[in-house]
């Protein structure tokens, strides 16, 4: 038997003293136990569904939650294939949820790779919110407060039980560093009084035993000086640990909490307080390794204006201070804008006009919808122009696109409060409410789903709104390119342009592409030009068809203003599309005088001054004032047709007898999609197509606009003279393009 094998713990500084004082060492006590660590729990694991990105949607992962961290390992069926070093899964030891053949898939995987199969991902739920999802009783979401999962179990009770297990690790876990684990270390403890006894009943002499001892006492001494040594490393290293973990958490709580406010309360609650964190334009955020990374739009130009996120800046709060401000002074009597924040406060007064009855409703069908089949249309017409593309009337909603020009000046009353700001002297209200007309336009294409019917070669459009000050004409003056112009005049100002639309498909999107400049001019000679932005509508074949407007687009003023506006493209993860946001520059000095945010289907507000001159932890919206808003009233019906849409197709036997036979009105495809008679109205689109096949032969052997001529710088101008014919009926020379004699479909 070795004699080591007898040695008790004794204190290593005891033993040193043993060495210079040659005293026997004095019995010692054991070391005092270590605190009880916690018992671990049994893993939990199981096959969940994940929620990839829109190309792979969802797909199968195994999950396993041990020690408070909730990894997850992909699926050779399920769309990854395992790799790398790690550690293997436990399945035996583990609480499985659910059951089912992806289950089964998963054992095998993991029995199959071992010590090989490597977690894809893992969060660690100390600092996570978990929740279930209040729509599908199978879903739960997990935020990290740097991604987001979204899983699905196979039925309910799985999901509950993942969330019990989650929430019980959450719980027994903890982050941070614990008292027990930065702890002084316990003293070594020795003692030679076994060995001494020992050695005596072996016969050795007293001196043998004393050199024994103390051969003993001083290796030990210098593993004791090493230890200790190395315990001083540790102890620096874990003062290091805890203050990286500490700011770790704090900053990971404080992203969580951050976020689940601006869940509570809605994006629109989400201030930023710090101005300057929101002009720098950026926002970086830890994506899931699912998901495919999104690149961030560039512009390269210098005068490029700071974007930033609408969310963080429209809080709901601010809104509606500034809603009330404008609808306090509009009670009051006063209509338009309003200076907040200085010391005069000016108005414009509302312009009265007549009352005009008009139709709120379309008729109801008489046919049953037949919808068709996208996909095998387009398949054929990927890259095409899209004016060259026969669909049919199902893909169609009953207006021309000559009366969609005419839907843009649903609020025109932006223009006449322009108008009055001007002749009080004030360029900047002017520019303000150019702006937000130029944005409004587009309000009315959220949720529409049909394309307008492509106009004939020489087909019109007419408007006589005077319970909105307007008379507005458009005509369709090229069908190769499909060129549309139009002319409205309203009280004091007049609104003209032409737009070259280029249409193609791309798959599962389609994307328009205006050409063309619209003009803005006012009887006192201040005018304002500016084109169209891109517009893309997606998820023609699958899912839920949404089109969304992006791009820059420039206001361009021949008084002292311009502006500069930018339309953010939605990306597939945004949750705050459709902002806008754009300045206002002084034409001669190049400053920045108001900032402009907003939505182009909801709302628009403008801020006075530049903000980012303003000092740090300023606020805009406290001074923000309300320009537009949209109406939001809406006709339950598939066009999702706005009570101002539904009255473009009115017509009366009053107005029959006053419309030219080239009007849209009598376009009889179109009149029978509205009326719901959908087999009259293909029949009807079948033959108009083939009369329109021979409008480029006509517009190669010279065919000329009738109302409109080009110009010099190649944009068609409205020669005049469509009114003065109306009023004395006088359509001479006018041809009957639908080739039906005037006839309206449909018509009472």
């Amino acid at each position: 038997m070795n004699p080591l094998c007898c040695i008790a713990p004794v204190s290593l500084e005891h033993a040193a003293d043993h060495l210079h004082h040659q005293q026997p060492p004095p019995r010692i006590l054991a070391a005092a136990p270590a605190p009880p660590l916690p018992q671990p729990a049994a893993a939990v694991a199981g096959v969940l569904q994940k929620w990839v990105n829109y190309g792979k949607g969802w797909r199968s992962r195994y999950f396993v939650l041990e020690d408070g961290v909730l990894s997850y390992y992909k699926l050779r069926g399920g769309g990854g294939g395992a790799g790398g070093a790690g550690e293997a899964v436990a399945f035996a030891a583990a609480r499985v949820i659910g059951e089912g053949a992806a289950l089964r898939r998963a054992r095998e995987e993991a029995a199959a790779a071992g010590k090989q199969w490597r977690p894809f991902g893992e969060v660690h739920l100390k600092v996570s919110s978990i929740r279930a999802s209040k729509s599908d009783d199978k879903r739960l979401y997990i935020f990290s407060g740097t991604k987001t999962l979204h899983l699905r179990c196979e039925t309910e009770e799985d999901r509950n039980a993942w969330i019990d297990a989650l929430l019980v690790a959450k719980d027994r876990f903890p982050r941070s560093l614990t008292s027990n684990d930065l702890g002084p270390m316990a003293d070594i403890m020795l003692s030679t009084e076994k060995l001494r006894v020992r050695l005596l009943q072996e016969g050795l002499g007293e001196a043998v035993v004393k050199e024994c001892e103390s051969i003993m006492m001083s290796e030990l001494l210098e593993l004791h000086n090493q230890i200790k040594s190395r315990q001083q490393q540790h102890s620096i290293l874990i003062d290091r640990l805890r203050q990286l973990e500490t700011e770790k958490v704090e900053l990971e709580r404080t992203v969580v909490h951050e976020t689940k406010e601006r869940e509570t309360h809605g994006y629109a609650n989400g201030r930023q307080s710090d101005f300057y964190s929101v002009l720098s334009g950026g926002s970086t955020s830890e994506s899931d390794p699912d998901t495919a990374s999104q690149v961030a739009e560039v512009e390269t130009e210098e005068d490029e204006v700071t974007y930033f996120d609408t969310r963080d800046f429209l809080s709901a709060e601010s809104l509606r201070s500034a809603s009330c401000r404008r609808k306090e002074l509009v009670t009051n009597g006063c209509n338009g804008s309003e200076y907040v924040g200085d010391s005069v406060t000016n108005t414009v007064k509302t312009t009265k006009y007549p009352f005009v009855l008009r139709r709120d409703k379309l008729p109801e069908p008489k046919e049953k919808e037949k919808p068709i089949g996208l996909w095998s249309i387009i398949k054929e017409n990927i890259g095409k122009d899209l004016s060259g593309v026969c669909l049919p009337v199902y893909f169609n909603e009953p207006l021309s696109s000559l009366q969609k020009c005419f839907e843009d000046l649903e609020y025109s009353y932006l223009v006449d409060h322009a108008l009055q700001w001007g002749k009080q002297g004030d360029s900047l209200m002017r520019i303000l409410h150019v702006a937000a007309f130029a944005v409004s336009g587009y309000a009315s294409t959220e949720g529409r789903q049909c394309k307008p019917f492509n106009p004939l070669l020489g087909e019109t459009y007419e408007a006589d709104y005077p319970d909105r000050g307007l008379r507005f004409f458009s005509e369709k003056v090229s069908h190769h390119p499909v060129v549309v112009a139009c002319h409205c005049e309203g009280r004091g100002w007049r609104f003209w342009g032409d737009s070259n639309l280029k249409g193609k498909f791309w798959g599962r999107s389609i994307q328009l592409d205006p050409i063309g400049v619209l003009t803005l001019q006012f009887d006192d000679g201040e005018t304002f030009q500016w084109s169209k932005v891109t517009t893309s509508i997606y998820n023609i074949i699958i899912g839920k068809i949404y089109c969304d407007h992006y791009g820059t687009m420039r206001i361009n003023g021949s008084g002292q203003y311009s502006c500069k506006l930018k339309f953010k493209e939605q990306s597939i993860i945004d949750r705050n599309p459709h902002q806008v946001h754009g300045f206002v520059q002084d034409n001669r000095t190049g400053q920045k005088v108001a900032m402009l945010i907003g939505k182009w289907d909801e709302t628009m507000y403008y801020v006075l001054g530049d903000p980012s001159v303003k000092p740090k932890g300023y606020d805009p919206m406290s001074e923000a004032v309300l320009l537009w808003e949209r109406d939001k009233s809406l006709n339950q019906t598939r066009y999702n047709l706005s009570p101002f849409a539904i009255s473009l197709n009115e017509l009366t036997p009053h107005l029959l007898k006053k419309l030219p036979p080239t009007d849209s009105r009598l376009r009889p495809d179109q009149r029978h999609l509205e009326n719901g008679e959908y087999e009259m109205a293909n029949a009807e689109k079948l033959r108009l197509e083939q009369l329109q096949r021979q409008a480029r032969r006509l517009q190669e052997k010279g065919w000329k606009p009738r109302w409109f001529k080009k110009d010099d710088d190649d944009s068609y101008r409205y020669v005049g003279g469509y009114w003065e014919a109306r009023e004395k009926g006088n359509w001479e020379g006018i041809s009957d393009i639908f080739g039906q004699n005037n006839v309206s479909p449909g018509l009472p």
